[in-house]
């Protein structure tokens, strides 16, 4: 990125207000004071907390502010990944304006904005807006708003790396390509903090035809990584579980903060230890609060306040509360689990400590053993600054397809112009001339196949524009305006009245009336299911069940996984070990004892006896989704070779295949599992690729617009939904070879579900890999937790905790007197001398 010399500005104003506060620009703040300044657009990069909000604010105050007597028409947008964020910037924004009597109107529109706000906006649009992508699109789909837009002086994307390598993010390319043509002279710059591709991230946003200029801060903030170790690694658990048995210690290190934010990775496990806390400490009720995407704004905007005011002792919170909020009374963050990627611990530790100079405090709450490689694993890539990178999506034409028709609704469009604006975009830079007119048969036909479907036919021509087909179509569209898709969610509401959030449906629908479980920190009891909310009222009750929402599972980055490995050779060569190293030294010893401990280039591969049939456990350390896609393969190039039955299961650091026959053994045989020959064909084959695709085109006809998810109080369950594209999927397929949607829910299906570049990028390591073959009388400590995630799927009239405490209890007695030596030095200190 060109970086040309920046001109000389007066910025006396800025100056003297930040004086006011105590504080002076820093180097990074006034550098973009000065591109801005010059006409630039660009990408910010600076550490959480370090005052990236206020240089992006100062450069459009310091550039347009003027003392107007009235206010003047829409200036400013500012775009955020998340509604809870846009509170928080409306208060940090206006504090600015408020002290320099700037007359500028502000305000924010997003889904939680009401109908009567929205209609005012759409009259006149506020000096600033703050708002979301798809709050932005459907903007665009009115008329008399984007005709105001030609006043338009500056965007700013806060957290741009949430949005990039996501539709969100393609979607929102489209409307900045859209808004440069209302506006020219248009600046954009985006806000980031945690990435590793810094170039690449400023080239998808201001686009690949304009100059971007890439600023980074000049310091990085003090980070400081903890972990709460256990005090027996004999008796923490190796696989599963919440972390609550290392409750003691997170009550310690809450009660020595005056205010903490504490992580969990699922919603589920957020409800347990709001649960968990608050029964060991009565005498905080009042200062525990919750937070995650499915209570209701109402509830999570309370819980905003209290903690900003300094109010709360901890709140227990989900990603729901990762991105740019400031709060400055919070001393600490608490991560319970794994955070499973470098640039999501840093991202939640600078929670912490968020103003210039402040130190994040983080502090790691392993919930099994093996989590302590992993953190001691962030910690170390963290130093190193290796930060994983985010890749933009190229042709994703059902989102192509909805901004179109988006655009229509303003009163007509013509395609040409669309056209060359989605080409000014990095998503559509490519977009071949076949593509675009397949697009123009989509929005007006549906398709060859659906082209006698008036249902389809959404656009008409009207000379050389595109208008909406009726009324209904415009009211459809704006409904499902957005990429944002997930299984169908119920509100769940007090019989008495009062509604407490959404869970999914497939959860409420196993249970039944009289059925407990837990949400929003209440236990509840189902009462019954009326116009597609669940009513319930609260009882007390030990056992109840905890809502799962889908897409819970975080998989290992690839930074972090290959960070891991590294940790396991400083092990394996006598090297001195860090705290967390340390600790699971001894379960490690016995990995070693009954087997190996594989290192950077190993690849274990164990072959273990048990009643239940013949496992193949491999090592790849390559993450769940990876494993999700080697496990099948490997099981049906090895049925091809012989044929035999595998199930399997995998986790971030293997997978096994269970056989009830032999399998082969042998370096060659293993050698072949990794070929790079014939690998999509041998990967779509070795799964029921079909159906998988339809429910990933399940999504894409969602937001294409081929599927309508019901009006407000009537909507279509997700079965419907499944149903009706699915049977949409396979008229397409057997009816429309031209059709580009099906073709697009394959590719990314081995994109998102398989990760499939990474798979082959996995597989190229394999083959390079030195392969260690053992054979092991039992199960190995790294085997137990694939072994004991099968287990939870056996039915058994023993739950599954009881069985997988058994086991971990015979593999630790039967390898006891196993250790290496390097047992017997694990628990002494560390040498400080």
């Amino acid at each position: 990125m060109a970086e040309p010399s920046d001109p000389v500005i007066d910025t006396s104003m800025a100056d003297a207000w930040f004086a006011r506060q105590g504080w002076q620009p820093a180097p990074f703040q006034r550098a973009l004071w000065a591109a801005y300044e010059a006409g630039e657009s660009g990408l910010l990069h600076s550490s959480t907390g370090t005052g990236k909000t206020l240089a992006a604010w100062f450069a459009v105050l310091l550039a347009h502010a003027e003392h107007e007597s009235a206010a003047p028409p829409i200036q400013v947008l500012w775009i955020t990944p998340l509604r809870a964020l846009a509170v928080d910037l409306e208060v940090n924004l206006q504090r600015p304006l408020t002290d320099l009597e700037i007359n500028w109107t502000l305000a924010k529109r997003t889904g939680d904005t009401p109908t009567s706000e929205r209609n005012r906006q759409r009259r006149r649009l506020p000096t600033v807006l703050i708002t979301t992508p798809e709050s932005l699109s459907l903007l665009l789909s009115y008329e008399a708003t984007a005709r105001q837009f030609s006043s338009l002086k500056a965007v700013v994307v806060d957290e741009w790396h949430e949005l990039l390598g996501t539709k969100r993010g393609v979607q929102l390319e489209l409307c900045l390509a859209w808004l440069r043509d209302c506006a020219p002279r248009l600046r954009t710059w985006g806000l980031s903090a945690t990435i590793g591709n810094l170039d690449h991230a400023a080239e998808v946003l201001v686009g690949p035809d304009l100059p971007g200029r890439l600023i980074a801060g000049s310091h990085q903030k003090t980070t400081r990584i903890c972990t709460a170790l256990p005090a027996d690694i004999d008796a923490f658990p190796w696989s599963g579980y919440t972390g609550l048995a290392l409750l003691e210690p997170v009550i310690e290190a809450i009660e020595a903060a005056q205010s903490t934010l504490l992580f969990t990775n699922t919603r589920s496990q957020a409800e347990r230890w709001f649960e968990a806390l608050t029964q060991a400490r009565l005498d905080w009720v009042g200062r525990l609060a919750l937070h995650h995407g499915s209570l209701e704004p109402k509830l999570r905007q309370g819980v905003e306040a209290l903690l900003r005011a300094g109010e709360l002792k901890c709140v227990v919170a989900t990603s729901s509360l990762d991105l740019g909020v400031d709060f400055s009374p919070v001393e600490q963050v608490i991560q319970i689990g794994s955070p499973k990627g470098v640039a999501r611990l840093l991202q939640r530790a600078g929670r912490s400590g968020h103003r210039p100079g402040g130190v994040s405090e983080v502090l790691c709450v392993p919930t099994h053993a093996f989590e302590l490689i992993e953190i001691a694993a962030a910690r170390a890539a963290a130093e190193a600054r290796r930060i994983e990178q985010r890749q933009g999506l190229r042709d994703c034409l059902d989102v192509l397809s909805q901004h179109l028709v988006t655009l229509a609704l303003a009163g007509g469009v013509d395609p040409a112009v669309v056209l060359a604006s989605a080409r000014r975009t990095w998503a559509f830079a490519e977009l071949s001339n076949d593509d675009w007119r397949w697009v123009l048969l989509f929005v007006t036909q549906g398709g060859e196949a659906l082209a006698t479907y008036p249902q389809f036919q959404r656009l008409n021509w009207s000379g050389a524009q595109l208008v909406p087909a009726n009324r209904r179509i415009a009211q459809q569209h704006r409904m499902t305006v957005g990429t944002i898709t997930a299984d169908a969610s119920m509100q769940v509401r007090f019989q008495s009245g009062g509604s407490l959030g959404a869970v999914e449906e497939s959860f409420i629908a196993r249970l039944k009336p009289g059925d407990a479980f837990q949400f929003a920190g209440r236990t509840l009891e189902l009462v019954r299911i009326r116009d597609m909310a669940a009513e319930v009222k609260r009882v007390s009750r030990k056992r109840v069940a905890v809502p799962r929402w889908t897409g819970g599972r975080l998989p290992l980055s690839t930074e972090l996984a290959d960070a891991v490995q590294q940790q396991l050779s400083v092990f394996n060569n006598d090297a001195e070990l860090v705290p967390e190293m340390q600790a699971v030294a001894p379960v490690l010893a016995r990995q070693g004892a009954a087997s190996a401990v594989p290192g950077v280039g190993e690849l274990l591969i164990e072959r273990i006896h048990s009643r239940d049939g013949v496992s193949l456990f491999f090592y790849p350390f390559a993450g769940r989704l990876v494993h999700e896609g080697l496990a099948p393969l490997f099981a049906y190039r090895l049925s091809q070779r012989e044929p035999s039955t595998f199930s399997f299961s995998v986790n971030d650091y293997g997978l096994e295949l269970l056989s009830a026959s032999e399998p082969p053994f042998d370096e060659q045989t293993f050698r072949a599992l990794f070929s790079e020959a014939a690998l999509l064909d041998d990967v779509l084959a070795s799964v029921n690729a079909a159906e998988l695709a339809k429910r990933q085109f399940r999504d894409i006809a969602r937001i294409a617009g081929l599927v309508f998810e019901g009006f407000p109080g009537a909507p279509k369950t997700m079965k419907q939904v499944q149903s009706s594209s699915g049977l949409l999927y396979d008229v397409l397929v057997r009816h429309d070879a031209s059709h580009r949607l099906p073709r697009q829910a394959q590719e990314e299906l081995l994109r998102a579900q398989f990760e499939f570049q990474r798979l082959r990028d996995a597989l190229a390591r394999l083959r390079e890999a030195r392969l260690l073959l053992h054979c092991p009388q039992r199960l190995t400590p790294f085997a137990f937790p694939l072994w004991a995630d099968r287990q939870a799927t056996r039915l058994s009239s023993e739950d599954w905790q009881t069985r997988v405490h058994r086991m971990q209890a015979q593999i630790q007695e039967a390898l006891g007197d196993r250790h290496s030596a390097r047992q017997s030095s694990a628990n002494e200190p560390a040498n400080d001398g």
